[in-house]
């Protein structure tokens, strides 16, 4: 059993330690700033960088191994694990596109990507189990947190790439191989399972709002310095200002407890759970103890309505319990929707299914684009890409802070389900695929930035969602099986028909073969079919994501009816 760390601060620590290891696990956004380097140095066409897309997608999502170890073993193994995994892959990349090595066969170098960018899955894995389960009442507000940052990773990134490395590819991969094993390194001591709090802090939410502001003033520092960097050509020591700020504010959340340790508050009001780490029976002890102290207090409207939420039970309750009381029967049912789940109880249940199609329809298409951003740039007749991925990666976090947090407000005071803001931004996304299509002129920012929000809040409101269904126990793996619904809309929509779509139209306009060249293509043919496509798979997953809200609707009114989280009465199973 993993020890838990005692006291109210090291929560706080771990997730601002837990902030800097989820940018260094963005580093898989970073092919957008090398992939044209692939091609013109290695000399791959659209086809082949397509590909590479889908190892970078594949290494990234494919992350169920660490669902496994993360729950057989403390944080820092599995940081070292992902470390050890980053300086493997982006090295051997290195020593391609630096032709320190030449002639390394496609498939390496594939496979090797597939490595570099696993490393994202055991970091990402490992920060946000430990820390969803250290703040087991705020999931959303936490999952919208450390997200929010993931997607601020790529304009991190940026920002050293335009600033330190002068723009250079094969630094940037040595970076990557060198510079993320020692934030890992660094900071895994601080990343541990704490012992949360069985009810909310009063100084709880002021902390989380803090981080939030910090997060969402960091976002805006990197695209105003993005900008001035592109408009003005500006001199290192302003550079290597803008990005000594940008660290400052990187360390922002761990004012959060200095302050408490330098003011620290009576916190006896806030019980402490002394259950097994990552299960979510453990708060029901907070609860017991509260019902205790208050024997008066009236029962939950949610309790009133379970015999009727279960009601699809083959045998009653009343029948069952007569059998257990005359020793007929030993207790043991299936759990429920809000129950801890076993991986292969949740694989039989329709609504995990539904929010596995509804993300992969989101973030399957959205990956495309990501993939194809300095493609679709070019196409179009935008040839600095570094500012459309800057815009991308800047209103991908906004969508996936603000969606932690507007699902949060609106589930404890409406219990309106977080899936219903999967539907409206899947929504938006056909119409923006439909922007892309059309190619008319100004549209290409509006709809990137459009399309950033709305892919990042696919991630945040998955993340809560899966574990407020099916448990905490074994989040891990059912986080990093939700995610393979990335590099499967990768494989399917940009490996194989972006980029045949690409090629061929290349083709045309060269009028001859172009299966091993690196000619690029322009005009809005390009990707207009992709779009179409992407446009259609969206529609689809708005239905479903519709037909899935109304299925957990009673689930969310159960789990929230008080306007905090209480979780059925469950027994052993």
């Amino acid at each position: 059993m993993v020890t838990l760390k005692a006291g109210s601060r090291p929560p706080w620590v771990g997730l601002g330690a837990a902030v800097w290891v989820q940018i260094a696990s963005g580093n898989a956004y970073t092919f957008p700033l090398y992939s044209h380097s692939l091609k013109s140095v290695l000399g791959f066409n659209q086809h082949q960088l397509t590909m590479l897309g889908v190892a970078n997608d594949i290494g990234e999502n494919v992350g169920l191994l660490p669902g496994v170890v993360c729950n057989k073993f403390p944080p820092w193994v599995v940081l070292s694990i992902g470390a050890f995994a980053c300086f493997l892959g982006y090295g051997v990349l290195w020593l391609a596109l630096s032709r320190t090595l030449l002639s390394l066969p496609f498939w390496l170098l594939w496979f090797a990507l597939c490595v570099a960018t696993n490393s994202s899955a055991w970091l990402s894995t490992s920060v946000l189990v430990t820390n969803m389960r250290n703040f087991p009442l705020s999931r959303g507000t936490v999952a919208g947190i450390l997200k929010g940052y993931g997607g601020l990773s790529a304009a991190v990134y940026t920002e050293i790439y335009t600033t330190t490395l002068h723009k250079s590819s094969s630094e940037l991969l040595m970076f990557l191989a060198l510079g993320v094993p020692l934030i890992c390194f660094t900071m895994m001591y601080f990343i541990r399972p704490c012992t949360p709090a069985s009810g909310e802090d009063s100084a709880q939410h002021g902390h989380f709002l803090f981080t939030q502001a910090a997060s969402v003033v960091l976002g805006s520092y990197l695209l105003t310095t993005t900008i001035l960097n592109d408009i003005f050509s500006l001199s290192a020591p302003i550079s290597y200002t803008f990005l000594a700020a940008m660290v400052l504010l990187l360390m922002a959340p761990l004012a959060i407890p200095i302050k408490m340790t330098l003011n620290p508050t009576n916190r006896s009001k806030s019980g402490i759970l002394n259950q097994p780490v990552g299960s979510s029976e453990s708060m029901l002890q907070g609860e017991e103890n509260a019902d205790k102290t208050e024997p008066l207090l009236t029962p939950s409207s949610s309790t009133a309505s379970l015999g009727s939420f279960h009601k699809n039970d083959s045998v009653s309750e009343i029948d069952m319990l007569l059998a257990e009381g005359e020793g007929a029967v030993k207790k043991k049912r299936r759990p429920r929707r809000g129950e801890d789940f076993k991986f292969t109880e949740a694989l039989v249940k329709v609504d995990f299914w539904l929010l596995f199609l509804v993300y992969f329809a989101g973030v399957g298409s959205g990956v495309t684009v990501l993939n194809n951003l300095a493609q679709i740039g070019i196409a179009q007749g935008v040839h600095n890409t570094t500012m459309l991925l800057c815009l991308f990666s800047f209103c991908n976090f906004l969508g996936r802070l603000g969606g932690g947090a507007v699902s949060e407000h609106f589930l404890r005071s409406k219990t309106i389900p977080r899936t219903i803001w999967m539907t409206c931004t899947q929504v938006i996304m056909v119409i923006t695929y439909l922007l892309f299509a059309s190619a008319l002129d100004g549209t290409l920012y509006a709809a990137t930035a459009l399309l950033g929000i709305c892919y990042g809040v696919q991630f945040s409101i998955m993340v809560p969602t899966v574990s407020e269904l099916f448990g905490l126990k074994h989040f891990g793996i059912f986080y990093n099986f939700m995610s393979l619904g990335n590099p499967l809309g990768a494989f399917l929509f940009s490996g194989l028909l972006a980029g045949y779509v690409y090629d061929n139209e290349a083709a045309k306009q060269q009028g001859m073969n172009l299966l091993n060249s690196s000619v690029s293509c322009l005009g809005p043919n390009c990707f207009r079919l992709t779009f179409l496509v992407l446009a259609g798979v969206c529609g689809v997953g708005s239905i479903l994501s519709i037909i899935l809200t109304m299925r957990i609707r009673p689930v969310y009114q159960m789990l929230y009816s008080g306007g905090s989280f209480r979780l059925p009465q469950n027994s052993d199973h």
